[in-house]
């Protein structure tokens, strides 16, 4: 198991590698992007950022709850920082298990307990040229 905050671009693939095992008959790849609109508005890139020490620490609390909860030690989180722009990841999860339910069960609970726990903040840029504060736990309307 590995959780981090990064300030440097995500390699999806250097994850799914770390996860992988032939033990396990399933591996999933979670990549959140920068997207192109939000809640009708041009987005033209966000500045992410974090408590470091509080944002770490709560990461790997999730991580470790998801492992117990699903049974798989196999999992690596890396949610970067700073400012990104469209297309690039934002976060990357990969999971694997000896089972494809299990993994891809496990990978939804981290994104969504790290949206609503990790003190990670999102600041997104629009075209217009204004910047907003987003709620990453808000559903969009």
């Amino acid at each position: 198991m590995r959780s981090a905050v990064v300030d440097h671009p995500l390699d999806p693939t250097a994850l799914l590698a770390e996860v992988a095992s032939t033990s396990s008959g399933a591996s999933t790849l979670f990549v959140g992007t920068v997207r192109r609109v939000n809640d009708g508005k041009d987005v033209t890139g966000i500045d992410y950022s974090a408590y470091g020490p509080m944002a770490e620490a709560e990461l790997a609390t999730i991580v470790a709850e998801a492992a117990a909860r699903f049974g798989t030690e196999r999992i690596a989180v890396e949610h970067r920082v700073g400012t990104l722009t469209l297309g690039e990841a934002s976060i990357v999860i990969a999971v694997s298990h000896a089972r494809r339910a299990a993994a891809m069960d496990a990978q939804r609970y981290l994104i969504e307990e790290i949206k609503k726990r990790v003190p990670v903040w999102k600041r997104e840029h629009y075209a217009d040229g204004s910047r907003e504060w987003v709620d990453p736990t808000a559903v969009p309307a």
